[in-house]
């Protein structure tokens, strides 16, 4: 399973072409993963890159937990899948960030790379210098959620 993590600048030429980090490269081409999806984020103001088992994956989910007989439940589909758009990376590593996703983004020039799980989130580089949540606000969400889960430690065969 693919695993991102790095927080790492680049710019968008006037085209809206960005370099894929150097390191998420290497990961995505040890993984044989040569097509990304690219959506705005449900909640946030940024992009997200999904290799694309992984946004099949995701998809499928989605779909497990639909109906197509329900018509508020079917919109909710397409509208996910209506804001996808696949992404080829250019013999350089590149890939064109169509405007309207920009737009959406909020990104002009400057964007930061965020490895999210097993996705990669694109944020105007202004947007992603805040924290995402007040540092005390974090900590006791942490605790709200983790705060009575016994301590395990990682066995050395689960790795």
């Amino acid at each position: 399973m693919i695993q991102f993590l790095g927080n790492i600048e680049a710019k968008a030429d006037a085209k809206g072409r960005v370099f894929i980090p150097a390191g998420f490269r290497k990961q995505l081409q040890a993984a044989s993963e040569e097509r990304l999806v690219l959506r705005k984020d449900v909640f946030q103001k940024c992009l997200v890159l999904y290799p694309e088992s992984v946004w099949f994956k995701t998809q499928s989910q989605l779909r497990r937990r639909l109906s197509k007989w329900n018509a508020r439940q079917q919109e909710v589909f397409r509208q996910f899948v209506s804001d996808a758009e696949i992404m080829i990376p250019d013999g350089n590593g590149r890939i064109l960030l169509p405007k309207r996703y920009l737009q959406m983004a909020g990104i002009q020039s400057e964007v930061r790379f965020i490895g999210v799980d097993n996705t990669i989130e694109i944020w105007a580089k202004e947007r992603a210098e805040q924290p995402f949540m007040d540092p005390e606000e974090f900590s006791e969400a942490l605790q709200d959620i983790l705060g009575d889960a016994p301590w395990e430690e990682e066995d050395e065969n689960d790795q």
